[in-house]
């Protein structure tokens, strides 16, 4: 298994920017995205991801086994955080591991109202919902938005651990050092010309 992208231009609102992206990812590793702000991290995902169609270029990832998760936490306020990862295994058809409590440091917090939570305590949820849905390409937008130095590090834990080294594959745009054996891209060399031609058809959100 691996994610080959050849030739990839991407587009914000039918403007390209970044084109001729090319890469591969085998199983097993992760990739880190770097850029400057607005450069087209989250655009470049959302492509890779399924969300948007790219311009040009071809992507070639195992089908259904892709999943995107940005900065929003993806969680239901009303229901408990036992109830959160419940809902989101039976989505997938999985049944969510008694481990992932203690990989996300949720195990006290399993009955609360996920409306109660501070706010690294809603993005430890969300992200834990990674465990749960079985997917082996990860496409990740600054995953660790709101987390402090500790969780930071259960989240690299857990991909490292039960997600690469379990066969998976993750891209992955952030500021900040994961402490992962992974290499980086710099985005700059595929920044769009400033007249690039591109379409007003495209539907972005």
């Amino acid at each position: 298994m691996e994610l080959k992208v050849s030739d990839l231009t991407v587009a914000r609102g039918g403007i390209p920017v970044l084109e001729n992206v090319s890469f591969t990812v085998p199983a097993g590793q992760a990739l880190v995205l770097r850029g400057a702000n607005g450069i087209g991290k989250t655009t470049l995902l959302r492509t890779l991801a399924g969300l948007q169609p790219e311009q040009s270029g071809q992507i070639d990832c195992p089908e259904d086994e892709s999943a995107y998760a940005s900065h929003a936490d993806g969680v239901k306020s009303q229901l408990t955080v036992e109830e959160n990862l419940r809902f989101w295994a039976d989505v997938y058809g999985n049944q969510v591991p008694d481990t992932i409590y203690e990989q996300f440091d949720l195990v006290d917090l399993r009955q609360r109202a996920a409306g109660t939570l501070s706010a690294g305590q809603k993005r430890r949820l969300g992200l834990s919902r990674l465990g749960v849905i079985g997917r082996k390409v990860l496409f990740l937008d600054e995953p660790t938005v709101s987390l402090d130095r500790f969780s930071v590090k259960l989240f690299a834990d857990f991909l490292q651990h039960q997600h690469l080294n379990q066969g998976g594959i993750a891209v992955i745009a952030t500021h900040i050092d994961l402490g992962l054996d992974a290499p980086e891209m710099d985005l700059e060399p595929f920044r769009a010309a400033p007249d690039a031609a591109g379409g007003s058809d495209e539907a972005f959100l």
